[in-house]
């Protein structure tokens, strides 16, 4: 379990991610039209899996459209946004936003929080996802990874994008 915070106030996830140089977990996400996607979905392409707790919070929607903004740098890549959100609220917000770049990417019906060590198991967020940044390269190793320490903190943009 690793300890962050939200706001300052301590907060515990489930368990740790996955650690650089070892093989991504497989999971299974819902997409926009509630089809199943899973790490093979993406097979041969790096990911970069931008993992938060809600697109409808402001810190998650700015590391959303700041990835939007990078991935067309990485044409090699697919930009993940993985959240608690419905399929339906994670479209509207990318249309909305006009965010073509990344594929948001819905934890409902799977065990993907659980599995990369970021579901919350206390405070008012409990079973949402903290914020994460996972990155995979086209073997479906992981190359990086970054637990934000503060849920109300933006990622390390750089060293993400580097990763890649």
């Amino acid at each position: 379990m690793a300890k962050i915070t939200l706001k300052g106030n301590p907060v515990t996830t489930c368990g740790e991610l996955p650690a650089a140089g070892s093989k991504a977990p497989d999971f299974t996400l819902a997409d926009s039209k509630l089809a199943d996607v899973t790490l093979a979905t993406y097979a041969g392409k790096k990911k970069l899996l931008n993992i938060v707790p809600s697109l409808d919070t402001p810190t998650c929607a700015t590391s959303t459209r700041r990835f939007n903004e990078k991935a067309s740098e990485h044409p090699d890549t697919v930009v993940l946004v993985v959240s608690a959100d419905l399929p339906f609220a994670q479209k509207r917000f990318c249309e909305t936003e006009g965010l073509n770049n990344v594929v948001p990417l819905s934890t409902m019906r799977s065990n993907f929080a659980r599995d990369y060590g970021v579901q919350l198991t206390d405070s008012k967020l409990k079973g949402l996802t903290c914020r994460a940044i996972v990155v995979i390269d086209e073997n479906d190793n992981v190359t990086y990874t970054q637990l934000v320490s503060e849920i109300a903190e933006e990622p390390d943009y750089e060293k993400a994008l580097a990763a890649l």
